[in-house]
């Protein structure tokens, strides 16, 4: 009899487990709707390489600081970024060839898959976002990335709170949080996510 009870809790807290799971994962793909992302990648590891990549991400943050700024949801903050490609792609141009390279690049506004990023106590979970991506030359190095909307990229974005307040619901934001009961939950997500972007992938 206890071991019969014992089987039934456990299969009871796996499906705790299960629905708890889902319901964060709800939550996290709330998040992924409402936040824009920038993703920018070097066209090496090499120092020099780095180096640019890091110079090209200053001015399009330092550029676009006023655009996302004032964009007060995300559907306007998503069309302000289709709206000024042209002038952005213009910037990466100038930056590259300032620092006497001669790399193709491409600037999009299109969906990324990123894995879970913390920027200090916020962490976004795994998934495909709405970005802006910036590839320098063959676009095999490090990548770089930030928010662009709520544009906590920007020096000045010391209150996270009040600009994701703006953005995100109050329980999105403590799920954002990095709060430490969510540790478990922001890996099995993101597990799920790998799984998920590989079968886009290969289709």
């Amino acid at each position: 009899m206890k071991l019969k009870f014992i089987e039934i809790a456990i299969v009871l807290s796996f499906f705790i487990c299960i629905i708890s799971c889902l319901s964060f994962e709800r939550d996290c793909s709330s998040i992924r709707e409402k936040v824009l992302r920038l993703h920018v990648i070097a066209n090496s590891d090499s120092e020099e390489d780095q180096a640019l990549k890091l110079k090209v991400r200053d001015r399009i943050i330092e550029e676009s600081g006023e655009l996302f700024a004032l964009s007060e949801n995300t559907e306007e903050a998503e069309q302000n970024l289709k709206n000024a490609l042209g002038e952005l792609s213009a910037l990466t141009e100038k930056v590259i060839t300032e620092e006497g390279s001669s790399y193709s690049f491409e600037v999009r506004a299109e969906p990324s898959y990123f894995p879970t990023k913390s920027y200090g106590n916020l962490t976004l979970p795994a998934g495909t976002y709405k970005s802006l991506k910036v590839i320098i030359g063959e676009g095999k190095g490090q990548n770089w990335w930030c928010v662009l909307f709520p544009p906590l990229c920007l020096p000045a974005a010391e209150k996270r709170e009040e600009l994701l307040s703006d953005v995100l619901t109050a329980k999105e934001i403590k799920l954002v949080s990095a709060k430490p009961e969510y540790e478990v939950r922001f890996w099995i997500a993101e597990k799920l996510q790998e799984i998920k972007n590989s079968y886009k992938t290969k289709g």
